[in-house]
């Protein structure tokens, strides 16, 4: 009697044992998702990757504990993106972040794994989505419409600087979305009378370069942003500020680093909804089914302390109509 006693006891603690430790032993067989993370540049995407971090993690997606954030830098060479791709392919990663500009290159490598692009200037003209609608395909996110936006910045660069006749373009030649920005540049460059000349660049090699072919042609330069341009801001805004040249860019980030102005949306937005979208993709969702959302919002930076090195006098009108002053 008391030697089944005892083998019962054994059998209820042997199973009671086991039920505590199955959920333990579940979880720890749950593959952690990863996310592959391609950006331009870590100390120019800083700010934009710690909105986009902070957003995941209020989601529920903690880097090193329920995911794991894989992150490459491109510098804006076309053939790291094509490294970079291919070592995510490799990884077996579950959603890859990339920039407009490198998402052709990405998904020309895969059809399989979810694409989401924090910023593109053009997903629909570049060929990337079928449609903002209904995107199609592995690849969805945000669209800046950057080329929308050419003829209001000309227009505020012109305001700041009335004489201007002379325009230079600086980009990043052989991009689609860049192509299609450049054209829109002209077209409301010829609206105003205003002549222009593009400056082609390819890599940090040729921007030294660039400066030097332009000194003589411009009396402001509209700088087309894209991954090459973000990796080097720094030195671009330098060289314009010894040429002695009003910029323009397409986001805060660059005046906040001494650019003179800029107009179009907030990228901390942009990068925090993307976090969202990824969320939205680790849970079930497709691509396919998440339309390419656009900004509804843009704001207008100026640095004024940028204007008196350049000895230009901000009219107060344009002033009252800025988002942001930076003094």
């Amino acid at each position: 009697m008391r030697f089944g006693q005892l083998k019962r006891r054994e059998l209820i603690s042997l199973l009671g044992g086991a039920a505590a430790a199955w959920p333990l032993t579940a979880r720890a067989q749950i593959r952690q998702p990863t996310l592959g993370f391609l950006g331009a540049d870590a100390a120019a995407w800083s700010l934009w990757t710690a909105a986009f971090v902070e957003r995941l993690r209020a989601l529920g997606w903690v880097d090193g504990r329920s995911i794991a954030i894989e992150y490459r830098w491109s510098e804006g060479s076309p053939e790291r993106v094509n490294e970079v791709a291919a070592e995510f392919i490799r990884m077996k990663v579950d959603v890859i972040v990339a920039s407009g500009s490198a998402v052709p290159a990405v998904k020309q490598m895969t059809a399989a794994i979810p694409i989401v692009f924090p910023v593109a200037a053009d997903p629909v003209g570049t060929g990337v989505v079928a449609s903002l609608a209904r995107p199609g395909g592995n690849v969805t996110g945000l669209s800046v419409q950057q080329s929308d936006l050419a003829g209001k910045r000309l227009e505020l660069l012109r305001e700041v600087v009335p004489h201007l006749r002379r325009l230079a373009i600086l980009a990043h030649v052989g991009l689609p979305d860049t192509v299609l920005e450049i054209a829109e540049v002209q077209a409301a460059a010829r609206a105003l009378s205003v002549d222009v000349s593009t400056i082609e660049i390819r890599g940090a090699q040729d921007i030294g370069s660039a400066f030097e072919a332009l000194k003589p042609k411009a009396d402001a330069l509209y700088v087309v942003q894209e991954a090459l341009v973000n990796a080097n801001r720094t030195r671009i805004i330098t060289l314009a500020l010894g040429a002695r040249l009003p910029t323009i860019f397409g986001s805060r980030d660059h005046v906040q680093a001494g650019a003179l102005m800029s107009y179009g949306p907030n990228f901390l937005a942009l990068f925090r909804r993307t976090a969202e979208l990824v969320d939205k993709i680790l849970r079930g969702a497709k691509p396919a089914d998440l339309p390419v959302e656009q900004p509804t919002n843009f704001d207008f930076v100026i640095n004024l302390t940028t204007a008196k090195v350049l000895g230009i006098d901000v009219p107060p009108t344009l002033l009252a109509r800025a988002d942001e002053v930076i003094e």
